[in-house]
């Protein structure tokens, strides 16, 4: 029994109309290629919002921590004012202050006739009159000498 068509129906369908029962293939081919569209964009996107992080991964570690959570804010957020202050400060070289802070310090333990890095030992504990023991269990060496006269043995060092 040959299908008959619609007298009204054209006698030349186009090629995308299928018959009842068959496949339809423009279909099948449309939902591969939107699935392939949103993932592809979604890459994009998350290779776009991870930028920042990737800029900020060779500086400092402070600095990549809080390029990473004004990521994450500017994800969860959908406020794009944390991805672009993000992306500023992945791009800004912060100085190192702690490095040149701690020559300093180191500097002023010598000249203060400590070992370096043994400054902190000495500092009394608030609400305390007596002086903090040093590592090796005894007295703090300022303790045992006034500062004044350590004062005096560098300048006389010096001179």
């Amino acid at each position: 029994m040959a299908e008959q068509l619609h007298p009204a129906a054209a006698h030349h369908l186009p090629m995308f109309i299928t018959a009842p029962g068959e496949t339809d293939v423009l279909m099948v081919v449309t939902a591969v290629i939107l699935g392939l569209a949103v993932f592809g964009f979604g890459v994009l996107f998350l290779r776009l919002h991870t930028l920042p992080e990737r800029v900020a991964h060779k500086a400092h570690k402070i600095q990549f921590e809080i390029v990473a959570i004004l990521g994450l804010l500017a994800l969860f957020t959908h406020m794009h004012i944390f991805w672009v202050a993000g992306l500023l400060l992945a791009f800004i070289d912060i100085p190192d202050f702690g490095g040149v802070l701690g020559r300093i310090a180191g500097s002023v333990e010598r000249m203060a006739g400590l070992r370096p890095g043994a400054g902190a030992d000495d500092v009394p504990e608030p609400g305390s009159a007596e002086p903090a023991p040093d590592r090796h269990g005894g007295e703090s060496s300022t303790a045992k000498k006034p500062l004044r006269a350590v004062a005096n043995r560098k300048e006389l060092d010096h001179a």
